[in-house]
């Protein structure tokens, strides 16, 4: 089994149009942009990238695990089983999937299952770049992202 760098693409593009999206806005006017992100309210807008420093496990305020500061690894395979397993799980969830990315992310690891959306492996038993992967996938369910 062949690995990619692909998640880390797709993450970097996922930043990318994130920033690109605050570039503009239908009233005319520039949007406010604040450090190294830009967000935006319309619709269409994405889920911010979550990153974190190399070595560094970021954490949402009730302890989900939101980032993780390693190079994503997966293949492509696998990254498309995990993204379309989060989306099915966003959706089955109901409301705006961006809303369901820490509640999905909290729902794998809290539980010591196994699934495509955790490559079939526990989310505590992925290492580092296995747990970012994971995450990267959620970001694109949240976006709408998967193919």
């Amino acid at each position: 089994m062949r690995s990619y760098p692909f998640v880390v693409v797709l993450a970097a593009a996922v930043t990318g149009a994130a920033a690109l999206a605050g570039c503009s806005s239908e009233s005319g006017t520039p949007a406010e942009s604040s450090g190294a992100s830009a967000t935006s309210t319309t619709a269409t807008s994405s889920l911010e990238a979550h990153t974190a420093a190399p070595g560094a496990v970021e954490r949402a305020p009730g302890g989900v695990t939101t980032a993780v500061g390693a190079p994503a690894e997966s293949t492509e395979e696998e990254y498309s089983q995990a993204c379309q397993a989060a989306k099915a799980w966003m959706v089955e969830k109901g409301g705006d999937l961006k809303s369901q990315f820490e509640p999905y992310l909290e729902s794998i690891q809290s539980s010591d299952a196994a699934g495509p959306g955790t490559f079939g492996t526990p989310w505590s038993q992925l290492a580092p770049a296995r747990q970012a992967a994971v995450i990267v996938a959620a970001e694109a369910a949240a976006n709408e992202l998967c193919g």
